[in-house]
């Protein structure tokens, strides 16, 4: 068992929509990503999903409305929900997902992480 520190975590890597697994407990990752510009449209069929902005704004895109997050706020993006994150700017963001979430969820594309590194 050890702490873990974010900053340096965070130090660690610098590649956009790419997350990076910093914790497990009960078949949930914790993961560290940096967004910048659009992600694409995609939804999890069985996965909620926890967004927790660190440093930046995000912006959630949903069909209906945007949803902005910033610094020390989060979402939760409900299973089944089609969503697409947007960052003008970097940001930093914390993910609590089960483990058996793809970062794309119902689409592939380049974007898509099948293995991700644990720092």
């Amino acid at each position: 068992m050890e702490k873990v520190i974010i900053e340096e975590k965070l130090n660690l890597f610098s590649e956009y929509w790419s997350p990076k697994i910093v914790g497990e407990l009960n078949g949930q990752h914790v993961k560290l990503a940096k967004f910048k510009g659009e992600f694409v449209w995609h939804k999890h069929d069985y996965e909620d999903e926890l967004f927790l902005v660190l440093e930046g704004v995000l912006k959630m895109e949903l069909r209906d409305k945007t949803i902005e997050i910033g610094k020390n706020e989060f979402l939760i993006v409900p299973k089944g929900t089609e969503h697409r994150p947007v960052a003008e700017k970097e940001v930093s963001v914390l993910l609590f997902e089960p483990a058996s979430t793809l970062n794309t969820g119902d689409t592939e594309n380049e974007l898509t992480k099948r293995i991700l590194d644990r720092i």
